[in-house]
């Protein structure tokens, strides 16, 4: 190194290279090999410089790594310095600067551990011998002993022993304890200490401040306290006992304001839910007394309970007006923290905001959910990825001490914390006791500036209790009576607070005027959080107007035009000289190209790529993610290339279909991490904030979508029957029975088609190239948002026959029936005996099978749209053959699985008098799909043959 010289001189010329202090250093050294950062900076800087100085007489220093020190000290002495002797006074004052070094590092690293968090006191002190001076040699005569920490500690350069215990004790031990130092930043480190030390993590507001915090806290309980008595023994999940929470929200959204941010997205489970609603939100008192009352417009098909339902208002901060909006949550914990990043990222992509400093994503949680809920570590895996990053989340925990509703303290977890999963993303957390609200408000002040300096979550973990169990009706002395004799002996947060600010001289009776007046607003109706604006022109709001109303049976033309397609197809096609595709790649591209020319015709792939392409022209953004989806799961898809003569990702990878157009939309594919919960959720949430986006979350096998399916049913099934959200998020479900085994071949219809009603959501399962091509476009024209579930094949992607020629694309829509087109069984319609109806691949067994016996009297129907199920088009094929007697249902799956038990009905409905409906497919099974090949081969084989057998077992007359 070209500094080594110049470091290594000063290194030399430092006094406390002195021989006296050669034990001194030698300590440091020796604690700087164990742990770099238990040493002051400036000697790491030293030693890590030093591990490039040349030894003396030619002894590598890798090879003893504390040789430059001793070298050094064996040089000053060959210059005529001091000495290099052992004194004994000077040494044991060395062994104890270094002893001051390392009690304030255990106070950094563990002093949170005897914080003062309970506002229970029930909680014992653990045995920390680190924290104590003696651990170090330290008597009780060392406490007057002045240490220079002008390195070490922020706040004075030199400080008395005992003064710096009382001040490592007030930063660390207090009512605020935080834990920073697991992080690898040195910088985050830093900043930490700087900012806690230097006031001793002692908030200094002033008399307008706490009277306002006090006014925060008198309505979070005021509220509690009135819907206790007017609404007796009715759920509402209490925030008693948690009530700081609540200037915490209103510190945050103030705060934020200042600092430029203009949307913060809430997500949280039930406890002060409803609080936050008045109180923070601004929701009108009357309107939650209605619900309460069960008065309220019942405007939806289902609706859903008070304590779920989502809310969103505007209101003014120092900053300028703040949109708030808190998501819509089912009863899952913890599964809405994902909608609420994707939700914040989509809102960053319409402001182009990629660091998130306009866009703040907030979590709310409880202590046992977090911890618990494995969703969560999907969910921080996440937050540093590029295609999910929301630029750090404020986490807020509400921990109650009690888990969910009886947990055992021994039983709720295997951690120290209930935050200890953040460390996985080294995010910092700040532990504080609800009953000093002055400390929580300052957490959350440090919280947001963390978050705003370093764009990383950072985690408030506010220790309050429980006062009426996990809801209103719940008894909580059953199985905790020591606990909450304590609760009903303590006086209430408020009141501890209000006595402390009348015992500073801000008013004795303070505190009973704000309760007295909060009482009277929610007796008259009143808005408690004043102000809330109104009509706000939001630039970046999203209207959603013309999505309502509209019905699925809308027609909607999806073809292009032949000159739009083959421009469409050269760029796409053309690569550029600099990048060197695999071969294999290359291949695929030059298909493509004859593909566009129309020369040969278009398989799945390009049939899929080019209805992105041609929406991205059109000006509708594109993002796909899923775990392979770049290249495809079956490799089909291709749609970054790879550099073959370069290795860096960022610099040899080439998007075609972000050049297809000189002003397209942008088109974003995300190899995700391995998740498909919080990956489908976040997908979900962006879908909810950007209807003219084409979102798709792919699975890599259809049957990964069992890891999301809290997601499936919560939200994309019911999302718009019980909250009265639509969204358009489109699924790819690779789905099909090659002999690949029961965890590769069913991407589960059967649970689909059971969620569905209500014209809730799109089920396809296309069998042609065109087919894609156009259902894919079909979900961003029509005026229609509703979830699109596409069950994609595998092996039809390479299948010849799966193919489409050029004019399907630029002509017609997409076909939710596809009726018989072989040309001798439709010449003989009127003497056609059997109708085979079938969706998928078996399609193309059926049709081989029909060629080999020659059966011209058996058509065979493809449904292509499951649900919502084609009546129309579906009976006008019927009608086709008058003289059939037959219809016979096949499927690949087994026959508790699959579409049957549900198309059944939907058959019935449109048969003609006389006919017999019958079933073709694998006997009921209690897995997807054999294992072994040879089984399926025989299976396959037999309900192929069945199809064209005479009906036998259940059959459905009309």
């Amino acid at each position: 190194m070209s500094d080594t010289p110049t470091v290594y001189q000063a290194f030399l010329g430092n006094t406390y290279l002195f021989g006296g202090n050669a034990p001194y250093v030698e300590e440091l050294y020796e604690n700087y090999l164990t742990n770099p950062a238990s040493v002051p900076e400036n000697w790491r800087d030293y030693f890590d410089a030093l591990q490039h100085v040349p030894a003396v007489d030619g002894t590598n220093a890798r090879d003893i790594p504390h040789l430059p020190v001793i070298n050094a000290f064996a040089e000053r002495a060959k210059q005529g310095g001091t000495r290099v002797v052992v004194a004994s006074a000077d040494a044991e004052m060395g062994r104890k600067r270094t002893a001051v070094q390392q009690l304030i590092a255990a106070y950094r690293n563990v002093g949170q551990r005897w914080a003062d968090l309970d506002p229970l006191k029930r909680a014992e002190r653990p045995h920390i011998p680190e924290l104590e001076p003696s651990f170090y040699g330290f008597a009780d005569a060392d406490l007057e002993t002045v240490f220079d920490t002008s390195n070490t500690f922020f706040g004075k350069d030199k400080m008395p022993l005992r003064d710096l215990l009382n001040a490592l004790h007030e930063t660390y031990c207090g009512t605020l304890g935080a834990e920073f130092m697991h992080t690898t930043n040195q910088a985050q480190k830093r900043w930490w200490q700087q900012k806690l030390e230097s006031i001793r993590s002692k908030p200094q507001f002033d008399a307008q401040k706490k009277k306002h915090i006090l006014d925060r806290l008198t309505a979070a309980e005021g509220l509690e306290r009135y819907l206790h008595t007017k609404y007796v023994g009715q759920k509402r999940f209490s925030l008693e006992g948690g009530e700081s929470f609540i200037p915490a929200m209103d510190e945050l959204i103030q705060q934020a304001g200042t600092k430029g941010v203009q949307e913060i997205v809430i997500g949280m489970a039930h406890r002060g839910r409803l609080n936050v609603l008045v109180n923070v939100l601004g929701k009108m008192p009357a309107d939650l007394f209605a619900e309460f009352e069960h008065t309220a417009p019942e405007d939806l098909p289902a609706g859903d309970v008070k304590y779920h339902q989502g809310f969103s208002s505007d209101v003014t901060t120092p900053g300028g007006p703040v949109h708030l909006s808190l998501a819509f949550n089912p009863s899952h914990l913890e599964i809405v923290n994902p909608v609420v990043e994707g939700s914040s990222r989509a809102r960053m992509d319409r402001r182009s905001d990629p660091k998130g400093s306009q866009v703040l994503p907030v979590l709310v949680h409880g202590d046992a959910a977090f911890g618990g809920q494995g969703v969560n570590q999907e969910t921080l895996a996440l937050a540093q990825t590029r295609g999910y990053t929301t630029g750090g989340t404020v986490h807020i925990i509400i921990n109650n001490q009690i888990g969910f509703t009886t947990s055992d303290p021994r039983d709720m977890r295997s951690t120290v914390y209930c935050t200890d999963i953040v460390k996985m993303v080294e995010a910092p957390v700040l532990h504080v006791n609800g009953d000093d609200p002055e400390a929580v408000v300052l957490a959350t002040q440090l919280a947001l500036e963390f978050r705003m300096e370093f764009r990383q979550d950072v985690v408030m973990d506010i220790t309050c209790f429980r006062k009426l169990g996990h809801n209103e009706q719940d008894t909580p002395s059953l199985t905790q009576p020591l606990m909450y004799k304590k609760i009903a002996a303590h006086p209430g947060t408020r009141k501890l607070y209000a006595d402390r600010l009348a015992a500073q001289g801000l008013g004795e009776s303070l505190g009973d005027e704000l309760a007295r007046s909060y009482r009277t607003a929610l007796e008259e109706g009143k808005r408690p959080v004043a102000p809330v604006l109104t009509n706000v022109q939001r630039k970046f709001e999203v209207d959603w107007s013309r999505y309502l109303g509209q019905k699925w049976t809308d027609a909607c033309d999806t073809a292009i035009p032949v000159s739009e397609w083959k421009r469409l197809a050269e760029r796409l096609t053309t690569l550029p000289d600099s990048i060197t595709p695999h071969p294999l790649v290359k291949k695929v591209y030059d298909d493509r190209a004859a593909m566009g020319r129309g020369e040969i015709p278009v398989d799945w792939g390009m049939g899929e790529h080019m209805a992105l392409a041609s929406l991205m022209a059109s000006g509708y953004p594109v993002r796909l993610s899923g775990e392979d989806s770049g290249r495809g799961t079956f490799t089909h898809r291709h749609a970054v290339i790879h550099d073959q003569n370069r290795e860096r990702w960022d610099a040899g990878n080439y998007v075609p279909l972000n050049h297809v157009a000189d002003n397209q939309a942008p088109f974003v594919v995300i190899d995700s991490i391995l998740s498909e919960e919080a990956v489908l959720a976040f997908e979900y949430g962006y879908a909810s904030n950007d209807p003219t986006s084409l979102v798709i979350w792919e699975a890599q096998f259809g049957d990964f979508a069992n890891g999301a399916q809290v997601v499936i049913d919560q939200f994309i099934a019911s999302g718009e029957v019980k909250w009265g959200r639509i969204n358009g998020l489109t699924l790819m479900l690779p789905h099909g029975y090659e002999g690949q085994g029961p965890e590769h071949s069913s991407a589960r219809v059967e649970r689909f088609m059971q969620l569905a009603a209500d014209t809730n959501m799109q089920l396809v399962q296309p069998t042609t190239a065109s087919q894609i091509f156009h259902v894919l476009r079909r979900q961003m024209l029509r005026d229609l948002r509703k979830p699109l579930v596409i069950f994609t094949p595998k092996s039809l992607l390479r299948n010849k026959e799966a193919t489409s020629s050029l004019s399907e694309f630029t002509k017609g829509s997409f076909q939710p029936v596809i009726g018989e087109h072989n040309e001798e069984v439709l010449a003989k319609a009127a003497k056609v005996k059997r109708v085979i109806v079938c969706s998928g691949k078996v399609y193309y067994d059926l049709a081989k099978k029909r060629a080999e016996k020659g059966a011209d009297d058996v058509a065979i129907v493809r449904l292509e749209q499951l649900y919502p199920f084609p009546h129309r088009a579906f009976a006008a094929e019927l009608k086709k053959y008058p003289a059939a007697t037959d219809l016979v249902w096949c499927q690949d799956e087994p026959q508790n699985q699959g579409a049957w038990f549900f198309v059944q009905h939907y058959i019935h409905e449109n048969m003609l008098d006389g006919q017999r409906l019958g079933y073709a497919g694998r006997a009921a099974s209690a897995s997807p799909a054999v294992g072994y090949a040879h089984l399926h081969q025989e299976q396959q084989k037999a309900l192929v043959e069945a199809a064209f057998a005479k009906l036998k077992g259940f059959v459905l007359t009309k």
